[in-house]
């Protein structure tokens, strides 16, 4: 066999998988163009940083990393129960939500199950269904967001798990909780409802869903969240899922032991108690999403209202030469033609001054 077709040896998802491209790294452009100075706004990161509880209690735990973590994470799992009112037995830990993500995969899909989402949507969700050798099922955006119509007539005897992420990214729209808990409550029994809150904490809250709340009712629910953006822990990786003790027994017995290390548990403990940090985080995208969205206006451009940390504008033209001109000037955004979006930027929430000279780079580009 030759190394062309040593390829062949994977299984049949993975061998046609395109990996994951993540937002350049500010390092990969330094070393590309010898730039400095550059500034980051690709991959819905927190500006702000971590937590200054939690960088303490990093510090603090050091020591002993010369030991395992603690493969249950106790006591995060209990600051997360008596945060959000759940039992400890409804939570599954992971290496970010995305794991999670990829864990209810493993657990449930096979190659002759489908899974349903949107156009538009996370691009881990064919990721990962495309590894298990399932079928995708794509249902067509209504306007950038999840048409929810549409998925619940696409959803058939063979659908094993539907993802839904509200909000949305990487185009920030927002479902209502009126139209998202009748879809779920419409659902068959035998369908895994993945319900992605990655950004929840941006959503206004006169437009938060409890989603918490419908655990108790719809026992096919799993909902995951992240510490990666509003808790500024991206570079630890952890993230964790609510749902029935039912099912977070199952994704629990995938679970890799000590999936999540020891400074990464300890950091989001800390992090979950520092409100002033957080209300710092929201306060800051607000004024920044009014920020952009009124440099956006100013130049004539238009963009998808948004509920996360990041806002996707039409720029009215291929987006990818716009793109290459703003990394030349140091300023790192995101594509999202793999998205069926090449008219678009998805722009991160950075600080007042990042945003600013961002939008006077744009403007350069433009003209």
């Amino acid at each position: 066999m030759n190394n062309r077709d040593i390829s062949l040896l994977a299984v049949a998802g993975v061998q046609q998988l395109i990996p994951y491209k993540a937002g350049k790294p500010i390092e990969e452009l330094e070393r590309e163009l010898g730039l400095t100075q550059i500034i980051k706004l690709a991959s819905n990161e927190n500006p702000l940083g971590p937590s200054p509880k939690a960088l303490a209690a990093i510090q603090h735990a050091l020591p002993e990393l010369a030991l395992y973590p603690d493969g249950s994470g106790f006591h995060l799992k209990q600051a997360l129960a008596k945060k959000f009112a759940v039992d400890v037995s409804q939570i599954t830990l992971g290496n970010g939500s995305n794991e999670i993500l990829e864990l209810i995969a493993r657990a449930f899909l096979t190659p002759n199950l489908d899974v349903v989402f949107s156009q538009h949507a996370f691009a881990v969700y064919p990721l990962v269904t495309q590894a298990a050798g399932a079928h995708a099922i794509v249902v067509p955006a209504l306007h950038y967001g999840h048409d929810l119509t549409a998925m619940a007539q696409a959803v058939t005897a063979k659908t094993r798990v539907v993802f839904i992420a509200n909000p949305n990214n990487p185009t920030g729209t927002l479902l209502t909780q009126t139209e998202l808990e009748a879809f779920i409550g419409a659902l068959p029994e035998t369908v895994v409802c993945v319900l992605d809150e990655a950004y929840f904490e941006f959503v206004n809250q006169m437009a938060a869903i409890n989603s918490i709340d419908w655990l108790a009712k719809f026992p096919n629910l799993i909902i995951t969240r992240t510490f990666s953006k509003a808790y500024g822990l991206a570079g630890l990786r952890i993230g964790y899922s609510f749902s029935s003790p039912e099912l977070a027994d199952i994704l629990n017995r995938v679970r890799q032991p000590f999936n999540n290390n020891s400074l990464a548990i300890i950091a989001a403990q800390a992090a979950l108690t520092d409100e002033v940090h957080l209300h710092q985080t929201l306060a800051n995208n607000s004024a920044g999403m009014l920020q952009l969205t009124e440099g956006f206006q100013a130049l004539n451009l238009e963009w998808i209202p948004s509920a996360g940390n990041f806002v996707a504008v039409d720029l009215k033209r291929e987006a990818l030469p716009i793109y290459d001109a703003l990394l030349r000037k140091g300023v790192i955004v995101r594509p999202v033609a793999n998205y069926e979006m090449p008219n678009f930027l998805r722009i991160s929430i950075g600080t007042l001054s990042e945003n600013q000279r961002f939008l006077h780079m744009l403007s350069d580009c433009l003209h």
